[in-house]
């Protein structure tokens, strides 16, 4: 693991307390994952809250599901409606 590695995922575990082996965990199970499919987003939300132990209210979950299925968001979006 590089430095750069090493030094992301030591954030992520002190700021939400997700291991490096739990995050390879949720990227192994979307691999493949269909994100024009509304339960596949859905279950990824619950999962990633639920791990980070972030709660989403259904209203935001709902945004959240519509923008990824519809493609109507990037990233950098996806990141400000999760720190809300």
């Amino acid at each position: 693991m590089s430095g750069f590695q090493k030094k992301a995922f030591d954030h992520l575990n002190k700021k939400a307390n997700i291991t490096p082996d739990e995050i390879f965990k949720v990227a192994d199970s979307v691999k493949n994952a269909n994100f024009k499919d509304e339960q596949t987003v859905r279950d990824l939300v619950k999962r990633l809250s639920k791990l980070a132990g972030k709660p989403v209210s259904k209203e935001k979950e709902d945004k959240i599901v519509k923008a990824i299925t519809e493609n109507n968001m990037d990233m950098s979006q996806l990141n400000k409606m999760f720190k809300k």
